[in-house]
């Protein structure tokens, strides 16, 4: 199969039907509305001009950058989209994170592998990821 590479940000909808398609938690409209602005570089993977993959990068664009939205449709998983995807972000951290900037990133197993071959190293016991839970009424 043929693959495009988009470096572009996602529209909302195109962004919430990626990330239900490949099975990470659904956005509402109004908040990819309101997140996908503050995207510092995004690539998306077309097949036929459809996107079938995505990847973003957010942050502040100094400091602190953040990996995010790695998401590939189930019928194109097992092609290594995954790791262009993950390549093409590798790229753009290389060329425009600063010496000091912080790059992480959230890693659900076995998806911790691939952003090893990336440079992604786990933090714990010395860090851990912590998530912030809306108190219930």
């Amino acid at each position: 199969m043929v693959y495009e590479t988009l470096h572009a940000t996602p529209t909302p909808e195109v962004y919430r039907q990626l990330r239900v398609g490949a099975g990470l938690s659904p956005k509402t409209a109004e908040a990819a509305a309101r997140g996908l602005p503050n995207t510092l570089f995004a690539v998306q993977l077309l097949h036929e001009g459809q996107p079938i993959g995505m990847g973003r990068v957010v942050g502040d664009g100094g400091t602190a950058f953040q990996v995010v939205d790695i998401a590939v449709l189930p019928a194109h998983q097992a092609r290594g989209l995954g790791k262009r995807i993950m390549a093409e972000i590798a790229t753009w951290l290389r060329e425009h994170v600063p010496e000091t900037g912080y790059v992480s990133l959230l890693a659900d197993v076995p998806a911790d592998a691939l952003y090893g071959q990336f440079g992604f190293v786990h933090t714990a016991p010395r860090t851990l990821g912590m998530a912030w839970q809306r108190p219930t009424p």
